[in-house]
């Protein structure tokens, strides 16, 4: 037995905020049916062939689903998908803004069919106001949010790497289905779930907007350094390697100079005895630093910073992160199915103990619509 063993979600999905929701609940024993288009299915599919020939991006989100193709421009498809629905726990959608209620998949059309129904709708900016029709991509809502902002260098604003205003409303998602159903657990009723992206990511935003609202000014674009903490970021080392440090308080600072540096004198300098000063004398920080980091190793220099208890550490690209030895000594790797072949995935970070996470296959389009169907008592030729 699962957390959620006995729970079915069917999910109209794709790109990456719904698919990273449902994906997590069938880690927790879920039963995710997976709706897509008949032939292409979730566009997340074609981003790129770099997994084996599959998508990185599917790859990542749609472990242990049931695909089902179903045409919902079809009263077959529709009426499929509607009979799956109606016996349904949760309901997920991340279609076009309005789409969901012109096709009658509105929270108050389904639950009035389904009233335990957990309806959960993901969006770029959420029903009502001028932006309820506006497109929105993840770019685009970190643009909106104000991150991009205050990311990159003081030359150049830059995005974050990865989808992150997808992940946070994907989080949410999550996190709302899971609240809904403690909640159905005490009323026996169901919920509407309303997560927009940028709400979502509005939220991690916190501490730059505070700053921002409250101080008059926004925080500094620093690079991979803190807006506000100093040393806090990168620092070389010979041989144009870097290491990567962060002091947290004054006592933290007098050690990172004595033990360190070498230069106990840095600790009482005018220009560094507070962190806001370290902050204003930045650059003349960077410099005492690099000056004494000149002769040493990243090995060196992180050796230092351990046996101090200083925090730290090594900038990984890729693929040393797929190799770190910290996920390999704590067992974390895991082996998935695929129409690929078997490949190896990452067990989800929040595990129970006593219980190993649901890490079945990932589903080629349609893989599962005639057994699913069947099992509705559906002829699927009626239904594509």
């Amino acid at each position: 037995m699962q957390p959620l063993t006995g729970l079915t979600v069917v999910s109209i999905e794709q790109a990456v905020a719904a698919p990273f929701a449902t994906r997590q609940l069938a880690d927790l024993g879920a039963r995710v049916i997976k709706v897509e288009r008949p032939g292409p299915g979730d566009f997340a599919r074609d981003y790129d062939e770099t997994v084996d020939g599959m998508s990185s991006h599917f790859v990542w989100l749609n472990r242990s689903k049931e695909s089902v193709a179903l045409d919902l421009k079809s009263e077959e498809g529709l009426a499929a998908l509607r009979a799956l629905v109606a016996s349904a726990d949760i309901f997920v959608q991340n279609l076009a803004p309005g789409a969901a209620q012109r096709l009658g998949l509105g929270a108050a059309e389904l639950r009035a069919a389904n009233p335990r129904l957990v309806h959960v709708s993901i969006s770029g900016y959420g029903p009502g106001g001028p932006y309820t029709t506006k497109k929105a991509y993840d770019l685009l809502v970190q643009c909106e949010a104000g991150l991009v902002s205050i990311t990159g260098t003081p030359e150049t604003p830059v995005k974050v790497g990865i989808s992150v205003a997808d992940i946070a409303a994907g989080m949410y998602a999550y996190t709302g289905v899971l609240t809904a159903l403690l909640r159905r657990g005490q009323t026996g009723e169901g919920a509407t779930v309303d997560i927009s992206m940028l709400e979502a990511l509005g939220e991690w935003m916190g501490f730059p907007m505070y700053y921002a609202a409250y101080g008059g000014t926004d925080p500094a674009r620093s690079g991979a350094s803190h807006a506000a903490i100093a040393p806090y970021g990168p620092f070389p080392c010979v041989g144009d390697e870097q290491v990567f440090l962060g002091i947290q308080n004054e006592r933290e600072w007098a050690k990172f100079c004595v033990d360190v540096l070498g230069e106990p004198a840095l600790a009482t300098d005018d220009r560094f005895v507070t962190n806001s000063l370290r902050v204003a004398h930045r650059d003349d920080l960077s410099a005492e630093i690099a000056r004494a980091f000149a002769e040493l190793t990243t090995d060196e220099v992180i050796e230092r910073l351990e046996t101090v208890g200083i925090a730290n550490a090594r900038l990984r690209d890729m693929r040393q992160f797929f190799d770190h030895e910290q996920l390999e000594a704590r067992g974390r790797w895991r082996e998935v199915a695929s129409p690929v072949g078997t490949l190896r995935a990452l067990a989800p970070p929040a595990t129970l103990d006593g219980d190993e996470p649901v890490m079945n296959p990932v589903p080629a389009v349609g893989q599962h619509t005639d057994a699913v169907l069947a099992e509705f008592g559906l002829t699927p030729q009626e239904t594509r």
